[in-house]
């Protein structure tokens, strides 16, 4: 008969049975090396490391593998483990060492090896996040985006590109009246033609700061305003040579403050328009001073300047925003340029003929990115995608290229799997990132790009998840800094607070206010929302203090951030120095490393009418960041998400279940693997302890049979009962 006191001892057997369900490898042998007692030790200690990681106790998983090193040392696989928890704590030089380490034990030359020897190249070079192009690397053609598939039209004539912020882009079809949307694989996702009546010859397409787009139709001689999709909402202009009309617009340009301006190819000028589509005025007919357009094509607008191509002159000019003549910027070295964009830095994209050029905007200095080899070459627009690829509109040809970094095509992609969920076992989910080896996020990938496998055999039912960088959810911890400084900025905080929430919406969260004073603590924020928030960002007078505390407030920060949303933010209010004490606990580096590691953005509202710091504005750009909070949402993320149904025997627990994720996209790929443990019996046992309790039995002594460490028995003997919720 079973009593009371017997239900309990099985119970509390039950409730440490993970303690002796240690990792196992398929040949019977622990994971962790043999059948010793030491390697019993380790392999406890090793699967309580792997739990605390996928639910990111980075700090409790690097105790554990410590730990288990002290058991076993010199054992690959906890070597790499401690390496990952070491490298999402920010501490990448220390899981440098582990990586290399284990690199030492498995060899090279082995699967392992090589996997590892990949991840301590990539960690060890990458020194920069978002698109940028480098002077010193050439880009070479990867793929194209053809207008025609066997005997189907895809498109024609394809006059310009506008890279979408989820790794599609846009193509203009000057032959075929239309606009379609392409995704990074080359597959058409949508296709827009314009109102009944449809798009007339349509040229350029460029996005106004409202989202909204604005697109030439040459022959029609029009302008078209339509919605963020695509879809149709107005016209700008009409035929003929008066004001605000066009003969044959074709390229255009939005400046920093929304103003549009078009290129009017048949009247040989540049037109501009407030956001609306009002007519200010137009420029670049001859006088004195300016010798007149003889073919006016690419417009670019920035830092206060126009510049507009001439493709028959073979030139670039330059004008202020008011239409006044500036002079000849470039004037040597052109084939006819037409498309102009710019790029992140101040540099110039320019189409020109067959090639593409990057133009330093403050020497002028050209410099050729790629160029296509085809016979049939006429680069007419050129743009640079989320992904940092070239995207190249060949009207000749009619079709896209890909042009991408030469080192990326023999370097491939960086993947990590983040995390690995089996609450659900024996339905699996991942978490992964794909990134390139500078760390720049690589997104709209889909499905197809993404192949999971159990011990070399591809998983059932695998399912990709909406990725990170489609959606609109984002979590934000505030860190409001309570140094003495800042004391009397007390209404200001309140109010950044307030303007944060705001520009957030619906979709975006703070998670939690973070005081960084002497001791950094959690404001409460919740209830009522306005009023508390705007409390909880003054903070108490108390509070400040000139020995406060940047790193550790921003550390408990980013620990609020880990476990929701996969796009995430810090927004730092503060007075742009971070203080004496800034970094006495953890070094810069290490905190850029952290938050980047973990898909955090670091961005700076200054109060007071300060300027940030450059240690405020490294950890900004070292995470994508910015010195001020705009589109928090539209950062790119290299997050993705996908589950299967796995087959692999847990064999009670004791198996250490691997999963390998590789990444494809045109001719490039990356791998990495990973793995996981699951015990039935864990989940089920915390449920027959739950049960036991709400009876009145008691847990007391050990039963003589069960086999577990001291160390780690001890560990658990004060867990306190889970609800039922099996």
């Amino acid at each position: 008969m079973m009593t009371a006191r017997n239900c309990a001892v099985l119970s509390f057997a039950l409730l440490f049975a993970p303690c002796f369900l240690t990792a196992q490898a398929a040949d019977g042998s622990l994971v962790t090396g043999g059948n010793n007692t030491s390697a019993v030790n380790a392999a406890a200690e090793f699967r309580l490391g792997v739990q605390a990681f996928n639910r990111y106790a980075f700090n409790e998983a690097i105790l554990s593998f410590e730990r288990a090193l002290a058991f076993r040392p010199n054992e690959g696989i906890i070597l790499d483990w401690l390496g990952r928890a070491y490298y999402r704590s920010g501490f990448e030089e220390t899981a440098l060492r582990q990586w290399r380490a284990a690199e030492s034990v498995y060899g090279r030359n082995s699967g392992e090896g090589l996997l590892l020897s990949n991840r301590i190249e990539t960690v060890a070079n990458r020194r920069i996040l978002l698109p940028l192009a480098d002077d010193d690397v050439r880009y070479v053609e990867a793929g194209r985006y053809p207008g025609r598939y066997e005997d189907y039209v895809l498109f024609r004539q394809p006059t310009a590109v506008l890279p979408r912020d989820d790794g599609s882009v846009w193509v203009v079809a000057y032959g075929s009246n239309e606009i379609v949307r392409i995704d990074v694989n080359g597959i058409v996702k949508d296709r827009k033609r314009g109102p009944l009546n449809g798009f007339d010859r349509p040229y350029d397409l460029v996005q106004g700061l409202d989202g909204r787009l604005y697109l030439s139709e040459y022959r029609g001689n029009r302008v078209s305003i339509l919605d963020s999709e695509g879809n149709w909402l107005a016209y700008i202009g009409s035929s003929g040579r008066g004001n605000g009309m066009f003969i044959g617009p074709q390229h255009m340009a939005v400046d920093e403050e929304g103003y549009l301006y078009v290129g009017d190819y048949g009247n040989s000028r540049i037109s501009k328009f407030d956001p609306d589509g009002a007519f200010i005025l137009s420029f670049g007919s001859k006088n004195a001073q300016f010798p007149g357009f003889l073919s006016p094509t690419g417009i670019a607008a920035g830092g206060g300047k126009i510049y507009a191509a001439d493709q028959a002159a073979k030139r670039i000019y330059t004008f202020d925003r008011n239409g006044t003549y500036l002079g000849i910027f470039i004037s040597e070295g052109l084939l006819g340029p037409e498309s102009l964009r710019f790029l992140s830095g101040g540099k110039l994209l320019a189409a020109d003929a067959n090639r593409v050029l990057m133009i330093d905007t403050g020497s002028a200095i050209t410099r050729e990115l790629g160029v296509l080899g085809s016979q049939r070459v006429r680069i007419s627009g050129a743009g640079m995608d989320k992904n940092g690829n070239i995207l190249a509109a060949n009207f000749e040809a009619g079709e896209v290229s890909v042009l991408t970094r030469s080192e990326d095509i023999a370097s491939g992609l960086f993947v990590q799997i983040q995390r690995v969920s089996v609450e659900q076992f024996p339905l699996v989910t991942v978490e992964l990132s794909v990134e390139d080896r500078l760390r720049r996020p690589v997104v709209g990938l889909e499905s197809l790009n993404f192949l999971l496998s159990e011990q070399g055999r591809a998983v059932s039912e695998q399912n990709f998840h909406t990725p990170a960088s489609r959606s609109n959810a984002v979590n934000v911890s505030l860190l409001m800094e309570r140094s003495a400084l800042t004391a009397n900025l007390r209404d200001e905080f309140a109010a950044a607070a307030r303007d944060v929430n705001n520009a957030l919406g619906e979709q975006g969260k703070i998670v939690s206010v973070i005081s960084a004073g002497v001791q950094p603590q959690r404001e409460r924020h919740e209830s009522p929302p306005a009023q508390a928030l705007e409390n909880a960002a003054r903070g108490t007078a108390a509070s400040y203090s000139s020995r406060w505390r940047f790193d550790q407030g921003l550390r408990l920060a980013a620990a609020d951030l880990l476990a929701g949303e996969k796009k995430r933010a810090i927004i730092y209010v503060g007075s742009g120095d971070p203080g004496g004490a800034a970094f006495e606990q953890y070094s810069l580096s290490e905190l850029a490393a952290y938050l980047a590691n973990n898909g955090i953005i670091f961005h700076a509202v200054i109060a007071g009418g300060s300027s940030p710091s450059d240690s405020i504005r490294y950890l900004c750009e070292a995470t994508g960041g910015e010195a001020m909070v705009r589109g928090i949402g539209k950062t790119p993320s290299p997050l993705y998400t996908l589950s299967y149904r796995s087959a692999l025997p847990t064999d009670f627990g004791r198996a250490f279940l691997p999963v390998e994720a590789e990444v494809y996209l045109m001719e490039r790929s990356g791998r990495d693997s990973a793995g996981y443990l699951y015990s039935e019996f864990f989940h089920t046992a915390k449920l027959h302890a739950f049960v036991v309790m709400k009876k009145g039995g008691t847990f007391s002594g050990t039963p003589k049979y069960l086999s577990c460490p001291p160390y780690v028995r001890d560990r658990y003997r004060g867990l306190s009962p889970v609800p039922q919720r099996h």
